[in-house]
């Protein structure tokens, strides 16, 4: 598919053979101002970049006819002003670390991220001083990741605003929060925003690697060192040489790793599995975790010493239940995207659909208040979305409004014989409450071993709600 420019557009050529990939990428770089031209196979790309320059190349791993591997070294070589990134299949990393080498300047993964792309996007016109940037897109850093932190409430404007000095710094960074409350895009924002992000992002999840495998996926190996290892590899930090390395759940990694690790930092340098001399590293890292990283270090879980290396700063992203004021505009951002990537009009949402969303707690955070709206509108009819279509758990819906209505039915569906003269006075209600108010808090601090923010999760209550409580009722 090719398509005409003006002077002033930028380019991309997108290389992939499956039709509803190329569709959707075409659509989502349109709404930016980037003209494309689509190829399904290496053949046909080849030609297309021998016929036109191109501003930007996304092309897929696997073709019809070859590898995207080739192609990247290809475009390395003979076109060098025109920066390549590579889709890659979820979790192939050492993929995206081969074509990392090969050339490109980043990667993203199956099925594909919009909002990540569009980063991508915006990231590689930055790159290059010669590709024309479209308007009211380039010019504006916080239009990308930053874009997708969206919030008019304090907490996130807070967050923001540290954001933008952050990023100015290269100090190792600790962004803590629940799952599902945007950690990795917290961690995309920094990388874009600052001085390394012309180099590329590595994002691991510390806990989806065999600990076996673990140094050799950071640090590399050579031909030999082990059973299997056919070939040189790459590790993780060389990877992310120049740019930023996202330890996504820090927590998980073992204690032996967590020593190399250390070291690693310490010393900027690594030393492949099977190598003889240590290769320096200039990477920034950035680390985040769902857990309380303070309480294992307590525990001796975690490594004291690592833990004040990559906790030079440390970042709070604040769950969705304490920032109700945004769900309005969350929502409406991800209906408009889900409508645009399904191309399909963006639905209503009902009235008893809002109310039900306002009531909820979202233990998921973000992650799930998205995949809940996907849900409904795969399900939802013609007319919009009700609160049916939602299909949301009851069980997890207690908010404090809640507690007390349930703890008022119990109290006014009890025997009045089995209650004392002092319980049928006026003031019986709000004491009965009360007391069933203590023994829910009490109980749900047990659950989590008196870690109150866990507690308040727990109850569907924000931590200053439960501090609240705690003081009111007398609970140490």
């Amino acid at each position: 598919m090719n398509t005409a420019s003006t002077p002033s557009q930028p380019t991309a050529l997108i290389v992939d053979d499956e039709r509803d990939i190329r569709e959707l990428l075409v659509m989502t770089l349109g709404r930016m101002g980037v003209r494309c031209d689509t190829a399904a196979s290496l053949r046909d790309a080849r030609e297309l970049l021998r016929q036109h320059h191109y501003s930007l190349c996304l092309t897929d791993m696997r073709l019809s006819d070859g590898s995207g591997i080739d192609l990247v070294q290809e475009i390395t070589q003979l076109y060098p002003h025109t920066p390549v990134a590579m889709i890659t299949a979820f979790g192939n990393q050492e993929a995206a670390v081969e074509a990392l080498k090969a050339g490109a300047f980043d990667f993203v993964s199956k099925p594909v991220d919009l909002t990540i792309l569009r980063g991508l996007v915006q990231h590689s016109l930055n790159l290059d001083p010669q590709t024309p940037k479209p308007v009211g897109k380039a010019s504006a850093t916080t239009g990308t990741f930053a874009s997708r932190l969206l919030g008019q409430s304090a907490a996130m404007a807070e967050l923001r605003a540290t954001l933008a000095k952050v990023a100015r710094s290269q100090a190792p960074v600790y962004i803590a929060g629940e799952s599902g409350t945007g950690k990795e895009l917290v961690a995309r924002t920094i990388h874009a925003e600052g001085a390394r992000a012309s180099g590329p992002f590595i994002p691991v999840n510390c806990g989806a690697i065999p600990a076996e495998l673990m140094e050799s996926e950071f640090f590399g190996h050579k031909k030999g060192s082990f059973t299997g290892a056919h070939a040189d590899k790459v590790g993780l930090f060389q990877a992310a040489q120049g740019g930023t390395l996202f330890l996504d759940e820090v927590a998980e990694l073992p204690m032996q790793m967590q020593v190399k690790l250390l070291r690693a930092i310490q010393e900027k340098s690594v030393r492949p599995v099977g190598a003889n001399a240590e290769l320096p590293v200039d990477v920034r890292i950035l680390s985040a975790t769902h857990k309380d990283l303070a309480a294992l270090v307590e525990e001796s879980k975690f490594r004291h010493d690592l833990y004040y290396r990559i906790n030079v700063i440390e970042l709070h992203v604040p769950p969705l239940r304490d920032r109700r004021e945004d769900l309005p505009l969350l929502i409406d951002a991800i209906l408009t995207r889900l409508a645009a990537a399904q191309h399909r009009d963006k639905p209503i949402l009902h009235v008893e659909a809002i109310e039900a969303l306002a009531h909820y707690s979202f233990p998921g955070n973000v992650r799930e208040l998205e995949n809940i709206l996907e849900r409904a509108f795969a399900l939802a009819d013609e007319d919009g979305i009700r609160a049916n279509d939602l299909r949301l758990p009851e069980s997890r819906g207690n908010t404090t409004a809640n507690i007390t209505a349930q703890a008022a039915a119990a109290a006014a569906a009890m025997d009045p014989g089995m209650l004392s003269p002092r319980d049928t006075a006026s003031s019986a209600l709000p004491e009965f409450i009360e007391e069933i108010e203590r023994k829910a808090i009490e109980q749900a601090l047990m659950d989590n071993r008196f870690n109150k923010t866990k507690a308040a999760a727990q109850l569907g209550i924000t931590f200053r709600a439960l501090r609240y409580k705690l003081k009111k009722l007398g609970i140490d």
